[in-house]
């Protein structure tokens, strides 16, 4: 059997739209994390943004993400020492960890009178010094940004839509299980005026809706990454922590 590229597969997708109907464009589709290639040809390693720091204390490196088998992308953080220290905020932050994280190549947009859903399957650990996380932010200045999944080392998954840095709708909920696969989804629809409904869902139930003012037609990045420390408190784990991530689609509404 001839198997197309993804790149064609992802136009096929695109064009088999009836003209009389809208339907949904897949944008990234669940063979993403099949292996090597097909990842690679949709994300970049590190922060989409450049750079290899944020807001704790690990470094990222490619070598610490991996297809860690078929459909299931593997981020590793790793302890290490002598590591030279982050600057964010103008604060310098300790570097513990070696760790990854991904960006996708595309910028995401909601347009007016349109949408996006995202969704995925995660393994994420809610230990003490742990910050996996599942989001978008803007290309240009900030916000917008969209926690679609953020987890903080407290047994609790969080949702938060950043409309400024103190003016954030947030729902935490309890993560029980954390050693099993959990759904995430998140939709964001055009609700007229520049605003974005940001609906989230977790194990196929709707656990809250947000709003993001002036969101319409603003580029986004879309990262996974695991940070470590910072708001996730301290000390970390002493040894290596995983965060597993499978079935990741987006597409448009």
């Amino acid at each position: 059997m001839h198997l197309l590229p993804l790149s064609a597969a992802l136009l096929l997708t695109t064009a088999s739209a009836s003209p009389h109907h809208k339907r949904a464009t897949t944008l990234i589709p669940k063979t993403v994390f099949d292996n090597t290639a097909n990842f690679e040809q949709l994300f970049n390693y590190n922060y989409p943004w450049g750079g290899t720091t944020h807001n704790g204390g690990a470094r990222m490196d490619k070598a610490h993400v991996a297809i860690s088998s078929p459909g299931v992308l593997t981020i590793t953080a790793q302890p290490v020492k002598g590591q030279p220290p982050a600057t964010h905020a103008g604060k310098q932050i300790p570097i513990n960890y070696l760790s990854g994280a991904v960006g996708a190549k595309q910028r995401f947009t909601v347009p007016q009178n349109g949408g996006l859903v995202f969704s995925a399957s995660f393994q994420a650990t809610t230990a003490k010094g742990t910050w996996p996380a599942f989001w978008l932010t803007a290309v240009q200045g900030w916000p917008p940004e969209v926690d679609m999944a953020e987890w903080k080392g407290s047994g609790k998954i969080s949702f938060n839509t950043f409309n400024t840095s103190s003016s954030v709708q947030a729902r935490d909920v309890p993560y029980p299980n954390p050693e099993a696969w959990h759904d995430v989804k998140c939709q964001l629809k055009d609700n007229g005026g520049g605003v974005v409904q940001v609906k989230y869902w977790l194990n196929g139930v709707e656990v809250t809706t947000h709003y993001g003012r002036d969101y319409v037609g603003k580029a986004l990045y879309l990262v996974i990454n695991l940070q470590m420390e910072g708001s996730s408190g301290t000390p970390g784990p002493s040894k290596n922590t995983t965060y597993s991530i499978r079935n990741l689609e987006v597409t448009t509404l």
